[in-house]
């Protein structure tokens, strides 16, 4: 749900008069990278945490770490809307794009930010469900936000021509509406209204700011919060260099990016069961089934992202069609689609393992894994096509960057084997 209706939204953005909206909010979406993804650990930490709850049916764990995360969450998302100005400022100051651009990406930055606390809240919310094993719902809180992104976009975007600036508001308005439901959903499992009759009740506070438990998640999503800074900044820094190649370069490489996103969010449905299992089995302390769930997982990602990889490759003017009618922008497309088979065959894998790491909640290998990855993977090639001003070469660094954040992830899973068997 979640890339099919950013797909729609390119695609109303790609059919306009002009390609700057779309580059606009191409740039601007990396400023957004930062600002949302780098807490993603409020998703992230809330999933691996909730499913060891679950599986050592630990139900009163389970409700403190939604509340927990959720407080942190709405104060994040608080302190963002109270620092839009600066943020705004420097983000722009150090992304490079034309005035025309950036203004485009400023609009639509403007809009958007009303919706961080409840961005926010709907990561633990997400979170939660999925440590409960609770897809269900996760699906119906996307299908709400997404259908109705699609919906206010449509609205905004081609009935009353509010172009990069609707683009951010529909989404923003859509974030609420997913809150709105995400909290109904809430309130039917644990009706804060009998509170008073909760056996929480009494201590609810105190238990939710218990030191050791703030400590071990400050702990746990500091560890996240470093991987995906990392994680953000290499894309970031991709589609910066791109900018610095020309409209043309970075509007070619925004769509393909958005293969990348389509794909990676078809892979993360396999990933966001991996790491409920995985948190599951751990916590039950069935580590044996830890390797078969890798290798089902693994498989399956593998397959989906070679999948789209060769869809791509062997049709991109009538796929990219969809999303642009810009027949320069196409013609770039058909000869840099090919880097896609690599990007998605390493990414695939990356992914699923992100997930089977975040389920045993091992922060810190995933953090050492995408350092390495960002350093030694990325970083070295990207200045090379920086130099040579070369797109080819810095889609070589993404590849990269996917292949040794794969291999150094997979390094770690025989010995997280051997530690939780020897712990068991």
């Amino acid at each position: 749900m979640v890339p099919l209706a950013g797909l729609v939204d390119v695609a109303f953005l790609g059919h306009l008069s002009e390609i700057r909206y779309l580059a606009g909010v191409a740039l601007a979406t990396v400023l957004f990278n930062y600002i949302y993804w780098t807490f993603g650990f409020l998703r992230m930490g809330t999933t691996g945490m909730t499913a060891q709850a679950i599986g050592r049916e630990d139900r009163e764990g389970v409700v403190l770490i939604g509340l927990r995360n959720g407080l942190i969450a709405l104060s994040l998302g608080l302190l963002i809307l109270i620092l839009q100005q600066p943020l705004r400022m420097l983000g722009f100051a150090l992304l490079s794009a034309t005035p025309e651009v950036k203004a485009s990406g400023i609009a639509y930055y403007n809009a958007l930010i009303w919706g961080a606390p409840a961005t926010l809240l709907n990561f633990v919310l997400v979170g939660w469900f999925l440590g409960r094993s609770q897809s269900g719902k996760v699906f119906l809180l996307s299908a709400v936000a997404n259908l109705s992104n699609v919906a206010l976009n449509y609205l905004f975007i081609v009935r009353w021509g509010w172009q990069s600036a609707g683009a951010g508001l529909g989404t923003a308005i859509a974030q609420y509406l997913m809150l709105l439901v995400g909290a109904i959903l809430v309130n039917r499992e644990i009706p804060f209204g009998q509170m008073h009759q909760h056996p929480l009740k009494a201590s609810l506070v105190r238990q939710i700011l218990n030191p050791s438990e703030l400590r071990a998640a400050f702990i746990l999503n500091g560890e996240i919060l470093v991987r995906t800074f990392a994680l953000v900044s290499t894309f970031a820094v991709f589609t910066n260099l791109s900018s610095t190649l020309g409209t043309e370069i970075l509007s070619t490489n925004a769509l393909l990016l958005q293969v990348v996103t389509l794909t990676a969010y078809f892979i993360d449905g396999l990933a966001f069961a991996t790491e409920t299992l995985a948190g599951v089995f751990l916590g039950r302390g069935a580590i044996a089934q830890l390797t078969s769930l890798i290798w089902i997982s693994g498989t399956a990602s593998l397959s989906v992202g070679l999948l789209f990889a060769i869809a791509f490759i062997l049709n991109p003017i009538p796929l990219f069609g969809l999303l642009t009618n810009h027949t320069a922008i196409l013609r770039q497309i058909s000869s840099y689609v090919g880097w896609l088979l690599p990007v998605l065959g390493f990414g695939a894998i990356a992914y699923m393992l992100d997930g089977y790491f975040l389920g045993l909640t091992a922060g810190r290998i995933l953090r050492t894994s995408v350092l390495a990855a960002a350093l030694l993977g990325f970083a070295p090639m990207a200045v090379v096509a920086w130099y040579f001003g070369n797109s080819h070469l810095l889609w070589l660094s993404l590849v990269l960057f996917m292949a040794v954040r794969a291999a150094s992830l997979a390094v770690f899973v025989p010995r997280t084997l051997k530690n939780h068997s020897g712990e068991g």
